[in-house]
């Protein structure tokens, strides 16, 4: 291992800065390459249509801080929020991209930062009569919507954006796999860790499987053994910088 240990990072493109500003802090070279893009929602009229009966909803969830900037960037650019309607977030990085529009959410987890932790909490158990809107991109998983109908709750899917692999550069993607180039690999959803093993493709996959990950949730550590990753993950616990650095330092030596 060099004495400044290389790590990548694949947030989206303009999102990394955080992550690679602490990676810096701890002696590392933080190298960007985005396997995920953020794109405008297929259609914007779903959107729109919700600015216009936000008050029809008790309770507003964001599910990632994508849904936040695009989502309720979007809403108050054309309408303040009503009191009325409480605020779920996922995680803790949500509810603080939450705090730069001037809100905060109602119903946050304290633990497990995903959608099972949000719905074991105790206010998200009864949901009879409920009205709720979930603010996401396209596809994901339906464990949300299905337990909260489950649970008697009326609910609404709002597409704000959407994911996307980028194009992929195969010169620079095999360069970064070489050997003993990488030291690490930052990934935070499976989407993007999919899109990455894909962006390899078939001469960069064996190279890639070999180095190891810091990964934020246990859904994506088992991906990457599903993927056939050799050295196994890091789990960070959640997708924020803080975390992520903190799973990048206990994996490799940055002094």
């Amino acid at each position: 291992m060099g004495a400044k240990p290389r790590i990548l990072v694949t947030r989206p493109a303009g999102q990394a800065r955080g992550l690679c500003e602490r990676i810096a802090a701890l002696g590392g070279e933080a190298i960007e390459l985005p396997a995920i893009e953020i794109r405008e929602p297929a259609e914007s009229g779903p959107l729109e249509s919700l600015v216009s009966r936000l008050e029809a909803f008790d309770l507003a969830v964001f599910i990632s801080v994508n849904a936040v900037q695009r989502g309720l960037g979007f809403i108050l650019a054309r309408r303040a929020w009503p009191s009325s309607v409480r605020i779920a977030a996922v995680g803790h990085a949500s509810n603080a991209a939450l705090e730069q529009y001037g809100l905060h959410a109602d119903l946050v987890p304290a633990h497990e930062f995903s959608s099972e932790g949000l719905l074991a909490l105790d206010a998200m158990q009864d949901m009879h009569g409920k009205q709720v809107v979930i603010l996401r991109g396209n596809g994901g998983r339906d464990t949300l919507f299905d337990t909260l109908t489950g649970r008697g709750a009326q609910v609404e899917y709002i597409e704000v954006y959407r994911r996307a692999r980028p194009g992929v550069d195969h010169g620079r993607v095999m360069t970064l796999l070489q050997p003993g180039y990488l030291d690490a690999i930052t990934v935070t959803s499976n989407e993007t860790l999919q899109n990455l093993y894909d962006m390899a493709g078939t001469k960069g996959q064996p190279l890639l499987r070999d180095i190891p990950l810091v990964v934020a949730s246990a859904r994506q550590a088992a991906l990457a053994a599903q993927l056939g990753f050799m050295q196994g993950a890091v789990i960070a616990g959640h997708a924020s910088d803080d975390a992520m650095a903190a799973g990048v330092e206990q994996l490799v030596d940055c002094d």
